[in-house]
């Protein structure tokens, strides 16, 4: 454990989950300002908000955070003619908010290069990463500006993989975690190993410290984890229903009200596999079979979801929440971290 505290920076070894459309500066300010190292997620964000998300950090909090990209696994499509097919398949969710159905853009995505130039001037105390492996330069380029590299994985073979790179630590995200699943060596639907089992064998296989994520929501969660090998844990679906949390309140219901067995595994939001509440929108475009391929789906959908946040639509929502959100409180960020702290 104090490896790990000592690789972060932190006097807790307890991490914020990136939450990729859902990070507040609060939240990520308050886990790091509580001894944790709060993150914040970048998914889709082009250099300039890049850069004005981590000045806004730094004027939160002099702690360490980190900052987590997803990385390019090369089947990700562009804008094309289809676009044009699968936004109007969608046309009812637009009309359901008010919006127009959303014109095709240049890009749905920034490239790689402009979030890595703009994370190097950042300079935050850790860079994670999902869905892959950072290349050597990258993680070279991390270590000479004295940047930590953890990566995420979902099965033993790609902890193996991460650990061959020269990643600092390694989060071992069991099926139970909120969210999409960020498989990167097989399909996400053949790497569905609980955190019981994967963290074990991950901190069997590799050579630096794992952090467990998945299922850990209070100290018992800490705990188990600790007991399995890990030096750290993860934490997203209890800290999304904190009070500094970006989540709507109709998110903060959803966690409230879905039972663990009532989560499911989709790619209805984004076309990529994900883990949240089965509502009005995720049935209605399972049933239609049409689901565009990412990051087309996420794109389109992203439109009346922001919308549908901004109404407290609930139903209209990507409502992202683990098998262990029963166990989450509505509570201050700091009073949820006290009682992870207490099962170290």
């Amino acid at each position: 454990m104090s490896e790990l505290r000592e690789i972060l920076g932190v006097r807790h070894p307890i991490l914020l989950g990136a939450f990729g459309g859902l990070s507040s500066i609060s939240l990520t300010a308050a886990v790091s300002d509580a001894g944790g190292l709060g993150a914040y997620g970048l998914y889709g964000y082009d250099g300039e908000r890049i850069r004005s998300t981590a000045a806004a950090l730094r004027e939160a909090t002099d702690r360490p955070f980190a900052l987590n990209i997803w990385l390019p696994m090369g089947d990700e499509v562009e804008p094309g003619p289809q676009h044009t097919v699968f936004a109007q398949a969608l046309e009812p969710f637009y009309e359901a908010v008010g919006v127009d159905v959303p014109a095709r853009p240049e890009r749905y995505l920034p490239s790689l290069d402009e979030q890595l130039g703009a994370i190097w001037d950042a300079a935050p105390a850790v860079l994670s990463v999902v869905f892959g492996v950072p290349s050597a330069e990258i993680v070279e380029e991390a270590h000479r500006r004295g940047i930590r590299v953890v990566g995420t994985a979902t099965t033993v073979e790609e902890a193996v993989a991460l650990d061959a790179a020269g990643v600092d630590a390694i989060i071992a995200s069991g099926s139970e975690a909120a969210g999409h699943r960020v498989s990167f060596l097989r399909p996400a639907a053949d790497s569905l190993v609980g955190t019981f089992a994967l963290v074990p064998q991950v901190a069997d296989a590799v050579s630096v410290p794992v952090i467990a994520a998945g299922g850990i929501a209070d100290r018992r969660g800490v705990a188990a984890a600790f007991a399995l090998g890990a030096q750290g844990v993860q934490v997203g679906t209890a800290f999304l229903r904190t009070t500094q949390s970006a989540a709507t309140d109709a998110h903060r219901a959803a966690i409230n009200q879905t039972a663990a067995g009532e989560s499911v595994l989709t790619r209805a939001m984004s076309g990529r596999l994900a883990r949240g509440a089965r509502n009005r929108a995720v049935r209605a475009i399972e049933a239609s079979g049409t689901i565009a391929p990412f990051p087309m789906q996420n794109w389109l959908t992203g439109k009346f979801r922001a919308a549908a946040g901004e109404q407290n639509l609930g139903e209209l929502q990507s409502l992202w929440l683990g098998q262990a959100a029963p166990l989450a409180r509505l509570d201050d960020a700091t009073a949820v971290f006290d009682e992870l702290v207490a099962g170290l």
